[in-house]
């Protein structure tokens, strides 16, 4: 929950190729202040910690912000999600034909990165709707 001086943060992933959420993706968190004061230089990011998503997809503990944080980078580790689902694919329809565009691997985003700016106060829900060749991120209510 955010209060006057910091933002918040939640997440959750929907696997749009099934239909369903992505259950077990890693999700981190990392913040960063504005311009910082040395030599109008970008502030370095700071790893908050992170959560995976649940049976519904979401991450329902995400660390809190700190105070003055302007910008917020999610990184969502997507590729043990598809390792995961391409193997229990596989094992339900072995006479599929491969994926046309597999390659040596079916995972062409192994990782997902969004950035975002936050002012105090405010909540921010970004969901990821993803799919083995595309994804698309919003802010979400």
């Amino acid at each position: 929950m955010s209060t006057s001086s910091t933002a918040s943060v939640s997440t959750h992933i929907l696997d749009t190729s099934v239909g369903r959420p992505a259950a077990g993706v890693a999700v981190h968190l990392s913040a960063r202040p504005g311009r910082g004061a040395r030599h109008g230089q970008e502030a370095d990011w700071r790893a908050l910690g992170g959560s995976a998503t649940d049976a519904d997809g979401r991450c329902k503990d995400l660390p809190a912000l700190p105070e003055g944080t302007t910008h917020v980078r999610l990184d969502f580790a997507v590729e043990a999600y598809f390792e995961r689902s391409e193997k229990k694919q596989a094992d339900a329809q072995q006479d599929a034909p491969a994926n046309r565009d597999s390659g040596p691997t079916a995972v062409f985003f192994p990782e997902v990165a969004t950035t975002f700016a936050v002012v105090p106060g405010e909540h921010y829900h970004v969901p990821l709707l993803l799919n083995p060749f595309g994804y698309s991120v919003y802010r979400g209510s």
